[in-house]
């Protein structure tokens, strides 16, 4: 199957211009994006696209080998890169995305001029001194409630995600993309993304990479964010004025300032 069918890829922007690819998170697509697609689509040429199993991808391509571990997820990456012969490409992950990307990356450096790493996290779960916001009893007790009702799961998640509870559209937004997820994908997908330990990879990331993070995030707190750039050498570190998650969609100004005043001008 042609990968740009199989993860429904979208470009647009400049043909000229250079590829700034954007991969979402957990329980996203990527109309997700839409709010800062056209800043960006100004100066460069934007690649989209949806993981296996969310938005208008091919479930039927996905595999639970294959995606069992972030790895699955960072192979289509570098397969969209490859069929639509992107170089010099900024690599931009949200959430789980921001792993994958520096999976993607340490894969194939010469193929990324830069990261961007909106909201990472690179362990979900505290482990000594590291504190990644959740207990492996916090984290289990989440995807137990996920596999037994997803959709609840989803309704109930979604907003404390997203924050902002002075705009509900926001959060019930998150909600709806959440509950349009294959859920059988999406119970796998979440045990990797809230299970998976990236720590390790951070100190081999070899491209200017950027930081972003938000002033109050219930998933990814400021210490994860100082974390991740200080594991990342030369990195530089964002922390938006805003709450959430998602600040493509709840920041979208700040957030595609702080993607266009790392990136520069083409």
């Amino acid at each position: 199957m042609d990968v740009t069918t199989r993860n429904n890829v979208t470009v647009l922007g400049r043909d000229d211009g250079p590829a700034v690819v954007l991969a979402h998170g957990f329980g996203c697509d990527q109309n997700l994006w839409r709010l800062i697609v056209p800043a960006l689509a100004e100066r460069y040429r934007v690649v989209l696209f949806d993981h296996i199993g969310s938005g208008r991808s091919d479930a039927s391509a996905w595999s639970a080998e294959r995606y069992s571990t972030l790895d699955g997820y960072a192979e289509d990456v570098l397969e969209i890169c490859s069929a639509l012969d992107l170089r010099e490409v900024v690599l931009v992950g949200h959430s789980v995305s921001a792993m994958i990307a520096v999976l993607a990356a340490n894969s194939e450096p010469d193929r990324f001029a830069k990261l961007v790493l909106l909201t990472p996290s690179p362990c979900y779960v505290d482990d000594g001194d590291y504190r990644g916001g959740f207990s492996r009893d916090d984290v289990d007790e989440l995807l137990e409630s996920l596999d037994s009702n997803y959709l609840g799961w989803s309704a109930t998640m979604a907003p404390v995600i997203m924050g902002n509870p002075d705009r509900p559209e926001l959060g019930g937004e998150l909600t709806d993309s959440f509950c349009r997820t294959d859920p059988v994908i999406a119970r796998v997908f979440a045990r990797v993304t809230f299970l998976s330990d990236n720590r390790a990879d951070l100190p081999k990331v070899a491209v200017p990479t950027l930081v972003v993070q938000t002033a109050q995030d219930a998933i990814a707190s400021q210490e994860v964010g100082r974390f991740v750039h200080e594991q990342i050498a030369g990195s530089e570190l964002v922390t938006l004025d805003a709450t959430g998650h998602c600040p493509q969609l709840s920041a979208p100004e700040a957030t595609a300032a702080a993607i266009l005043g790392f990136v520069g001008s083409p």
